[in-house]
């Protein structure tokens, strides 16, 4: 059970009650009935919502990613809702005027560059300077919380996609980071801020699956199997590879015109990776409004791969777009790009990944060049893990 489940458990009451709260929601924030956190608050007349704050996406979700979202009030609950995707990424002392606790309660999907924990970060530091307790409700890690995989993002290459030194793949539930965010001091006045977790019931590190009928967290995360591969396909959003966006099935294909997929396919099937079967297909990206409009390769045949998880508790899906992403790059050394290199650069989180890359290294080599930092940290997050 979320965490959201327990509002009205003591811990939360007294620190809730009678309070001018701010809630940092989307349409993720729903408890096991599926009623919203915005909701849930209106009702309760020992509870007053005094503003909402929405991420990337927009409060319903509904906004393809990148776009920009204004702030306005909200004709049913009567209070603003202030955009954290738009002018400003950081609650502003003038938004916090009125508020008196900050609330968060979003669905994340384990992946560093995925922009809800950079919100989460921007509001926790802006709670702390604003001496405003925060309550995180926690909720699960879908993809679960034991693999943990990918490069520890460097310092110098900070940005809304890879906001403080964590792996790709983090395995860690929003609270987790908190704490983490918080224990590491790596925020102004994290020394003074008041931070409290409302926990899961009943998860373990090792379930994949948040145990509630999917709610999709951004327009292109439709499934648990979408969020299983994220973490890695996402990568290709820093090449001229497509992702699959502009399909029914974003991250599950992957492709360009120029794409030879059928030798592609026929040497990462000789990896026999753990959790995952592949094949090929041909499709043509398109507008899809409220998902994403101008896709790489609008109105082109794609030549490219499908990608099917058969085990998401085996399935290490930065390793896996490793190979993939080298592959290509062996194979169409002219035709491949990176979109630039600074935006692969900050959504692997190093340099190194593409440099290794484009000096021919094979994809084991690469991932090895992790993993020096990537121990570091799994010992540096033990202190801050709330499930076992």
């Amino acid at each position: 059970m979320p965490g959201i489940d327990s509002l009205h458990d003591s811990l939360a009451m007294k620190i809730l009650n009678n309070k001018n709260i701010g809630i940092i929601t989307n349409q993720t924030g729903v408890n096991s009935q599926g009623q919203s956190l915005a909701d849930i608050i209106l009702a309760d007349s020992s509870y007053h919502l005094a503003a909402i704050f929405s991420p990337e996406h927009g409060f319903y979700g509904t906004i393809e990613g990148g776009k920009e979202i204004s702030t306005n009030i909200h004709e049913k609950y009567q209070c603003p809702i202030f955009s954290l995707y738009g002018k400003n990424r950081k609650p502003t002392r003038q938004m916090l005027q009125e508020i008196d606790v900050l609330l968060f309660d979003i669905q994340d999907i384990g992946a560093r560059f995925y922009t809800y924990i950079s919100t989460m970060y921007y509001a926790m530091e802006a709670a702390a300077e604003n001496n405003i307790p925060f309550v995180v409700l926690d909720r699960p890690n879908p993809i679960g919380g034991y693999i943990v995989e990918g490069p520890v993002l460097k310092e110098g290459l900070e940005s809304f996609v890879g906001i403080k030194p964590i792996p790709l793949r983090h395995g860690m539930t929003v609270g987790e980071l908190a704490l983490l965010f918080k224990g590491e001091k790596w925020y102004a006045s994290s020394s003074r801020a008041t931070l409290h977790i409302i926990p899961v019931s009943n998860w373990s590190r090792e379930i994949v699956d948040a145990g509630e009928t999917w709610i999709n967290p951004s327009p292109n995360i439709g499934s648990l199997e979408t969020a299983l591969l994220y973490p890695g396909m996402g990568l290709l959003e820093g090449t001229n590879l497509s992702e699959g966006r502009g399909t029914k099935h974003p991250f599950k294909y992957m492709g360009a015109p120029w794409l030879n997929h059928v030798v592609i396919s026929k040497e990462l099937m000789k990896l026999d990776f753990d959790g995952i079967s592949i094949d090929t297909v041909t499709y043509i990206p398109v507008d899809i409004p409220g998902a994403v409009v101008n896709p790489k390769y609008e109105g082109e045949v794609c030549k490219g791969l499908k990608f099917d998880v058969t085990d998401g508790t085996k399935f290490k899906s930065v390793a896996f777009a490793t190979h993939v992403i080298a592959l290509t790059k062996k194979v169409h050394p002219v035709e491949f790009q990176w979109s630039s290199e600074l935006r692969i650069d900050r959504m692997a989180g190093n340099r190194l990944f593409r440099e290794s890359i484009d000096s021919g290294k094979a994809a084991v080599e690469v991932i090895d060049i992790w993993n020096g930092d990537l121990a570091e940290f799994k010992k540096k997050r033990e202190k801050y893990l709330l499930y076992h």
